[in-house]
């Protein structure tokens, strides 16, 4: 059993590339084995947003004091690629489902391409049957399991880009949004499609799940998604994710620490705010203080570039919204 790192300071973010198959929660609890196995201080592991078994990606995961801020990232848009199959609509609305619905209709790119201008902007959206949304206290998707029948409520939701891509899946730019690839030759927009694959920016709240299948009704036809993949959540990316097979390998070389981003990382569109340290000690005990002479709004309080508080400066009070314990 190697000694423990008491000196070691894990208070940030791990970007895991969650594999198809593998649950968000175990991801969380695989983390949790790595920190044991490489002899890292025991801290509290959470992650910022639930990535179906099926799907793929981003899936953020906080360690020690960023597990305050599992909370704004759960509210953060997320960038997705996903394929989509048409003819066939499941009842999971993915490929684990059994097939309820078919048609002998496919649709042209051109097709395609002149209805994605209806899933742009803010729309309403009715979840699938099958999700964790609760129905008079019980999830959806058990009563769905249940054979019992699901009628959910259409929410509204934002798909600020919606686009089609060719090419390699996964590919990313430096600033971690999909990189509009162009189509395959094989594919001109006269030809039918049996499936196609989309990239979408989406809110809080967005299931793609429904939204392959609404397209797919707007087609005339029906669908369902055989891949998805998360290439962003909030600020990020794939480029910074690491396989889920090389954390416990990292863990026993001791360079888990290496891979783990500043808590800070998570509140990349808070602007700082530095605070001398008498101020960052009043801060640390949820004193308000006088605000200083900036625009109203939420700043990261910093003491020599070390995240005090998440602060809110309104009028002439600066007060603690979330506190950090480094």
């Amino acid at each position: 059993m190697p000694t423990p790192l008491h000196n070691v300071h894990l208070h940030g973010w791990l970007v895991i590339d969650k594999p198809v198959g593998a649950s968000s929660t175990g991801c969380v609890t695989a983390v949790k084995r790595a920190l044991r196995v490489g002899g890292y201080p025991k801290l509290r592991v959470g992650h910022g947003g639930t990535l179906d078994p099926l799907a793929s990606g981003v899936l953020p995961v906080a360690l020690g004091e960023a597990t305050k801020l599992c909370g704004r990232m759960l509210e953060a848009s997320k960038a997705y690629e996903f394929t989509v199959r048409f003819g066939e609509e499941t009842s999971t609305l993915d490929a684990e489902g059994e097939v309820v619905a078919r048609s002998a209709i496919r649709p042209t790119l051109a097709q395609v391409q002149a209805v994605l201008p209806r899933f742009t902007g803010e729309i309403a959206q009715v979840p699938p049957a099958f999700s964790a949304l609760k129905v008079d206290g019980r999830r959806a998707y058990d009563l769905a399991r249940a054979g019992e029948e699901v009628t959910l409520k259409a929410r509204r939701v934002t798909v600020s880009r919606l686009l089609p891509l060719g090419g390699d899946v996964g590919r990313s730019t430096t600033e971690g949004s999909v990189t509009p690839l162009a189509l395959r030759a094989t594919s001109p927009k006269g030809e039918e499609l049996e499936e196609l694959t989309l990239a979408a920016t989406v809110s809080k709240g967005t299931y793609v799940r429904s939204l392959a299948r609404d397209i797919a009704q707007a087609l005339g036809t029906v669908g369902h998604v055989t891949m998805l993949r998360r290439t962003k959540a909030g600020p990020f990316t794939l480029d910074q994710a690491i396989p889920l097979d090389f954390l416990e390998e990292t863990a026993k070389a001791r360079r888990l620490d290496g891979a783990v981003l500043p808590l800070a990382a998570g509140l990349d569109d808070i602007p700082a705010l530095p605070v001398s340290p008498l101020d960052a000690q009043l801060l640390r005990h949820g004193q308000k203080l006088p605000g200083p002479p900036v625009q109203p709004g939420l700043y990261l309080a910093t003491e020599d570039n070390r995240p005090v508080a998440l602060v809110e400066v309104s009028g002439d009070v600066l007060q603690v919204v979330r506190g950090f314990n480094l």
